[in-house]
């Protein structure tokens, strides 16, 4: 899941059509337009390059056709097409501007790394118009330059000197949720760029929007969560794809993000709000490689509460956004790993058995569980015993038995674990039938010598 979302958001585009629905009759917005030939497309350019009231309409004709990917690359071929349009962008006619900038957009969602190539003159207009009055422009004009981004590494190397980091740093103070979430994709296309780790997130981290990223991510309750989801993602992708978060961890993050986390949590249990999955799974991600750090994060987030939360939402996730179950047991893998407290916790309110419970749901799920059970048996006999207070080898059983080496070879560090502390535990475990079970991967290379030893 980490590396689609990845991967999968490199490749994405946005486009904002529910407010411009096309003219002639068109106004379906996912209908892609016949393509156009040669000769039409220089008649539509030539109808716009008029000075007559008819303009905006030849605009209007002009947006519809260019949702046609042939006639988008038709287009861009025409001498003096993109300076035409930037023309009438940088004009002082709202009206034409907003319909320039809406033809712009259609040609940025365009998958021909030419296209956006040809796009590159209007790249310092579309910053400079991020300062406008019109939420609806400005709004245009981020998801245009995020589209852009994406597709042409020459597009972002151009748009780094003309101060896109300082542009998008003034942006973010803007009240305008719409505004806020539009640069929140910008910037969260931009960070998954292959240049980012050297050339985009040094530029970020030494400006103001780390600051008002967070403040926007853990106000999101309140603010809106549109906002608040792409900002959290832009954490992720700082945050996986830096050595050391040192400035992160500066500002507060680990503590401010495990406040969110419980926040998110509580709301689980009544009505959740419309789209609280897709705001707790970035916010687990970051909270998780936070706490991985080799250093800076020693005894920040030391919270039982944090425990409680994990549980809440696995409970949540079971019943509709499974997904989210392996994100919750990557965090909790992370918090019980070298730490007594919360290992200690996890046992003293009681959670084993709700982790147990949680085995059968996938096959990273049972991997994870059972990592976690490893480090809590790992803390020594009292743990181990604990452990064995509950039905836990009962449930191992079916995991020997299936056809899953990661899950089969977990199972067995934790069955080796808990027989180096309780001894005891074999004689039980052997009354259950586990000799059998152990038997039966004594001739697969992976797990021989570990079976044979157990």
């Amino acid at each position: 899941l980490r590396k689609a979302r990845r991967e999968e958001q490199l490749v994405s585009k946005r486009l904002l059509r529910e407010d411009s629905a096309a003219e002639d009759g068109q106004d379906g917005e996912d209908i892609v337009p016949d393509p156009l030939s040669e000769d039409e497309v220089l008649e539509l350019l030539r109808g716009v390059q008029r000075g007559s009231e008819e303009r905006r309409r030849w605009l209007g004709r002009l947006r519809w056709a260019l949702r046609n990917k042939d006639t988008q690359q038709k287009f861009v071929r025409l001498d003096g097409s993109i300076r035409t349009l930037t023309g009438l962008f940088t004009s002082s006619l709202a009206d034409m501007q907003l319909e320039a900038a809406r033809c712009l957009h259609e040609l940025s969602h365009s998958s021909d790394p030419t296209v956006a190539e040809a796009c590159l003159p209007v790249t310092s207009y579309l910053l400079t118009y991020l300062s406008g009055h019109s939420v609806e422009f400005t709004e245009l004009c981020l998801y245009t330059l995020g589209n852009l981004v994406v597709e042409s590494e020459a597009v972002r190397k151009q748009l780094l000197p003309q101060g896109i980091i300082p542009v998008l740093a003034s942006c973010i103070q803007s009240p305008h949720e719409a505004v806020l979430e539009g640069l929140g994709y910008v910037l969260s296309q931009l960070l998954q760029a292959k240049e980012a780790p050297t050339e985009i997130i040094p530029l970020v981290l030494d400006s103001a929007l780390p600051q008002h990223m967070l403040r926007l991510v853990c106000s999101s309750l309140r603010d809106g969560m549109g906002a608040a989801v792409e900002f959290a993602w832009c954490f992720h992708y700082i945050i996986c794809r830096h050595t050391v978060n040192t400035a992160l961890l500066a500002l507060g993050a680990v503590p401010a993000l495990t406040s969110l986390l419980l926040n998110l949590a509580s709301q689980t249990s009544q009505d959740a709000p419309e789209g609280l999955e897709l705001l707790v799974c970035p916010v687990l991600r970051c909270l998780s490689n936070l706490l991985a750090e080799e250093t800076g994060c020693q005894g920040q987030g030391q919270d039982e509460r944090l425990l409680i939360a994990l549980f809440l939402i696995l409970q949540y996730s079971l019943q509709q956004h499974s997904f989210l179950i392996q994100e919750c047991l990557w965090l909790l893998n992370n918090l019980t790993a070298d730490d007594s407290f919360y290992c200690s916790t996890l046992l003293s309110l009681d959670l084993v058995p709700a982790l147990l419970q949680l085995l059968p749901c996938s096959q990273m799920a049972r991997v994870l569980g059972l990592t976690v059970l490893c480090n809590v048996a790992e803390k020594g006999p009292a743990h181990c015993q604990q452990l064995l207070l509950q039905p836990t080898l009962s449930l191992l059983l079916p995991t020997l038995t299936m056809p899953d080496p990661k899950a089969v070879g977990q199972c067995l560090e934790l069955l080796h674990l808990l027989f180096l502390h309780c001894p005891e535990a074999a004689a039980d475990f052997t009354r259950l039938g586990g000799h059998q079970a152990l038997e039966q991967h004594q001739s697969t290379p992976d797990l021989q010598e570990r079976a044979q030893a157990l």
